[in-house]
């Protein structure tokens, strides 16, 4: 899968579907007392403004009640095991539509579709039932599970939730399986693997509210680190 480098919401919750551990906490200590921060001496120090990247900017596809097909961006995601996909979600339409149909597929922005993609993104489906129409882009009913492939997307995971943990504004941390995972040919190299040189997928970049595309291959993984090891070996 393509999604290895991606985290999972800043990933201190890590169940995955599996069962959440439990951290002893010291009755002594006060959970919710404020860290006196110090500076970082040599750095510009921004406090607990942080930045975590990549952020990837995926596309949640589902559908509602009248099988009305619904497109969100989301950037708080990621692969988080061999079969698995999670990510957090505010109250939105995306959110009660997965809680409606357990499903979901996903797809990701590209530097061809950002526009549309960035559309999806800002505009609900609340308001604008049709804002998958009106972005120019049409849908195929997934054969696997209860939710659009949007055809304009070249690559898609189709995905079956297998938890949902909710929160008490009306969001949500979904973890899904996927089920089936369907790329276009236009997107694939010789040997017929995902070429993200010509996916050409973008990520959100946090600090300066943008987005950048990835594409440049830059070393070989479990790879590159080994010319460390040779000099070690010598």
């Amino acid at each position: 899968m393509i999604w290895g480098v991606l985290f999972c919401g800043a990933l201190v919750w890590a169940s995955c579907g599996q069962k959440k551990a439990e951290v002893p906490v010291n009755e002594n200590e006060n959970a919710t007392e404020k860290v006196e921060v110090k500076d970082v001496e040599g750095r510009k120090n921004f406090g607990d403004a942080g930045i975590i990247t990549p952020l990837p900017a995926i596309m949640i596809a589902t559908y509602d009640e009248k099988e009305n097909p619904d497109v969100m961006m989301a950037a708080w995601g990621g692969q988080c095991g061999p079969k698995h996909i999670c990510f957090n979600l505010s109250a939105h339409k995306t959110t009660d539509n997965i809680r409606l149909k357990k499903a979901f597929t996903v797809s990701f922005a590209s530097k061809n579709d950002i526009v549309q993609s960035d559309y999806f993104g800002i505009v609900s489906a609340n308001d604008v039932p049709d804002k998958v129409a009106r972005a120019g882009f049409t849908v195929t009913k997934s054969p696997n599970v209860d939710a659009p492939i949007v055809n304009e997307y070249p690559l898609t995971l189709e995905c079956k939730v297998v938890q949902m943990d909710e929160d008490e504004k009306g969001g949500a941390r979904v973890v899904g399986e996927i089920v089936n995972m369907s790329a276009q040919e236009s997107i694939l190299n010789e040997e017929g693997k995902v070429d993200l040189s010509k996916l050409q997928p973008v990520i959100f970049d946090s600090s300066n509210n943008s987005y950048r595309v990835v594409g440049e291959q830059v070393g070989t993984a479990w790879g590159s680190g080994k010319a460390i090891q040779e000099k070690e070996v010598k």
